[in-house]
Formats: structure tokens, sequence, C-alpha cells
């Protein structure tokens, strides 16, 4: 079931998630609208907060390209993370993010350019991941979610001033 998505600058976004302890059919089925949540707007990562539960999961799916250079999301490749904890955060990187909570902005955010997280699936069980490459990119943008920050709170000053003057006139513009 697709979801709605929370909208920035909705409260919600601003709550710090909670340890998920239960990995039951409640949990399932959060992961699997989240997915067809993600799909239908076109992301390839989803923060439970964004649907509105405040529980520690996310999940990522990057499409890989096929010949053609078309990207198809399968649900098989999307990684479910529940309680992600970083082991390791190493290097810097810019990289042009957005945000389905934000949706039409996108900002250079600076980032650490490797990651290492460890984390367990619906079930419950550990797992670990690293990456130096646009999934490192993309956990560190969704556990921040899960930390109740968006990442415009990553812009300069200046920058961050520009951006709240335009999506309040454009929020203004949608009521």
């Amino acid at each position: 079931m697709v979801r709605d998505i929370v909208i920035y600058p909705d409260k919600r976004l601003k709550l710090i998630s909670k340890e998920v302890t239960s990995f039951d059919n409640e949990l399932h089925t959060l992961l699997d609208d989240m997915y067809e949540t993600m799909v239908s707007k076109n992301g390839v990562g989803l923060a439970a907060i964004q649907v509105g539960v405040a529980k520690r999961a996310l999940i990522i799916n990057i499409p890989p390209e096929d010949e053609n250079g078309e990207a198809k999301q399968l649900k098989e490749n999307t990684l479910e993370i529940i309680n992600p904890i970083f082991i390791e955060k190493s290097g810097v990187e810019k990289h042009q993010e957005g945000c389905l909570s934000i949706p039409g902005i996108y900002e250079d955010i600076e980032r650490a350019k490797y990651v290492s997280i460890e984390y367990q699936d619906r079930y419950g069980e550990k797992h670990s991941i690293e990456d130096d490459n646009f999934l490192a990119v993309a956990l560190q943008h969704e556990i921040d979610h899960l930390e109740g920050r968006v990442f415009i709170e990553k812009l300069s000053f200046i920058k961050r001033k520009k951006f709240e003057k335009e999506w309040k006139k454009r929020y203004r513009n949608t009521l």
C-alpha cells in the first residue's frame, strides 16, 4: 500500500526514531508499504519516519542500469535496514541530494565518503555493509532521518536561509 509522505516542515521529521524490538508482521507490512511508496515516488531510499512511523527502519534500492542505460528497481534488490549503527565513517565527499520529504529541492551536501554499518533485517538477523559510493551517501541520508535530521540542515547558513525563503513561498502557493 502506498502511504502518504511526510513533507517538510512537518514536526514528525524532527522525531528521533525508536529502536525496533519486534520483527513481526506489522514491521513486514511497514517495510512492504515503504517499498511501494518509495517506488511510486521514484525514490531510492525512505525512512519509516517519512511515512509517519517513528521506528529505526529504512529501505534503500539503488537500481542498477541495464545495457540500455535504463534503471529498474526490483524489490529483491531492496536493502531493508533496521536499527542501523555506524561502525566507521571516513573521508569527505560532496554529492547532490534530494529528498521525498522535500520534493523538488536538490543541493550539494558534504558527507563521509566511506561508511560501515551494522544492522538487522526484517527477521532480526544481524548484518553489516560497507560502501564508498552512492550507497554510502544514501545510508547517511536515511540514517539522518532516524535521528530527526533532514539534509537541508547541512547547508551553509546563507544557502539554508535562501532555501527557507523559497520553500515558504512554494508552500504558501500550494495552500
